[in-house]
């Protein structure tokens, strides 16, 4: 397929910058964090979802007096003196995800005023940590928020149910100390507002507490847009967000591509929404997500053209898939409809991912440690590689 290398090129210098090791050490750079460690008489470490391995790898050993991390299941675990860790359930809470919340809590309690505790929060944290509020069970809180998510709901709106339904989030856990909070962010939101991000465990208001975005879906498209330029290429950051139906944002997408100039690439963030429909039969799974359905919206509109495409997720896993995203061009239905494939039936079934494997065209990374959103790159038709 025409152009894979420089898409692929353009998505590894958007992961590139949103590294969760390095966002951690630029931000202990701070003077007004790097007073208050100095002045806390104990420091603690809590970190909390998909980037909580790599957030915790920028904090120095010896830094600190007791550490706490809550890492997905098969994201691999840090180790060291002083250090717990939990493994807890994602996409959907489970019995693993109150286990690691009420050690949260167990956690945040030991510290006193005069303590610091340093937060790491990333995207995943709201499964990662699941405490429901009395009255609720772990089962209605699950079947709430799942309903809500299949009918296309925004973040916000998930999150806004999750609080309301939670003991931990919208600042409860954070509300279980006496100690100052420094919360870290590393953003997978639109607006990269720390509130939304993991349902905001720690931010509490006021008390002298600190809070900073340290990596965002905006720092990939910039990085990714510099990589372009020294490669001579023009590229165009797309000034709206992804958002809305997946396949029909990735029509949207495709047609911006098609008109692009000479030597143009199109950069664009964000995240859609797969609007879930009952699956009809028995015994059938679907396999994707958000980013395969934008491909398969965008090839309908560069069928025939010289342009090409990827959609990606930056944490290495779209949906249910065990892929990142996929790679379509203009020849993706005619070799699609080749091996008696169908992008129409593919979306309507929501079972992207056979597609793009028996296509060749999955980008497989397995989890990259970071969590900021979506991209979308995108070749135009007259740029020639």
């Amino acid at each position: 397929m025409r152009g894979k290398a420089l898409l692929s090129a353009l998505y590894r210098a958007a992961l590139s910058a949103v590294d969760p090791e390095r966002a951690v050490r630029r931000a202990l750079t701070d003077g007004a964090i790097r007073r208050r460690l100095r002045e806390a008489r104990r420091v603690g470490v809590f970190a909390v979802g998909k980037a909580a391995r790599g957030m915790f790898e920028g904090i120095p050993r010896g830094a600190f007096d007791r550490a706490l991390v809550v890492v997905p299941k098969g994201y691999g675990s840090p180790a060291g003196r002083g250090l717990e860790v939990r493994v807890a359930s994602h996409p959907e809470p489970d019995r693993s995800s109150v286990a690691a919340a009420r050690s949260a809590l167990r956690f945040f309690s030991e510290f006193r005023a005069g303590d610091l505790i340093l937060c790491l929060v990333s995207g995943g944290a709201s499964s990662l940590l699941c405490l429901p509020r009395p009255g609720v069970t772990l089962a209605e809180k699950r079947r709430r928020i799942r309903e809500l998510s299949r009918a296309g709901a925004s973040i916000d709106a998930l999150n806004r149910l999750r609080t309301s339904l939670s003991r931990v989030k919208g600042g409860g856990l954070g509300r279980a100390t006496e100690a100052t909070l420094v919360t870290l962010v590393l953003s997978d939101v639109p607006g990269d507002r720390p509130e939304l991000v993991g349902s905001g465990p720690t931010l509490r208001g006021g008390r002298g507490d600190l809070v900073r975005v340290v990596g965002s879906n905006r720092m990939g498209l910039e990085a990714a847009r510099d990589f372009a330029r020294r490669r001579g290429l023009e590229p165009r950051v797309r000034a709206r967000r992804l958002a809305g139906e997946a396949a029909e944002e990735g029509r949207r997408v495709g047609r911006c591509a098609l008109n692009l100039p000479t030597g143009g690439v199109l950069i664009a963030g964000g995240e859609t929404t797969v609007r879930l429909t009952p699956l009809s039969g028995r015994g059938r799974s679907r396999r994707g997500g958000r980013t395969l359905e934008l491909g398969l919206g965008a090839a309908e509109v560069l069928d025939g053209s010289r342009a090409a495409l990827l959609a990606a997720g930056s944490d290495g896993r779209d949906g249910s898939s065990r892929a990142a995203g996929a790679f379509t061009d203009g020849s993706t239905l005619e070799r699609a409809s080749r091996l008696g494939l169908s992008a129409e039936r593919s979306l309507a079934r929501h079972d992207t991912e056979p597609f793009f494997d028996a296509l060749g065209d999955l980008l497989v990374t397995g989890p990259t440690g970071t969590n900021v959103c979506d991209w979308v790159f995108a070749i135009g038709p007259k740029t020639l590689i």
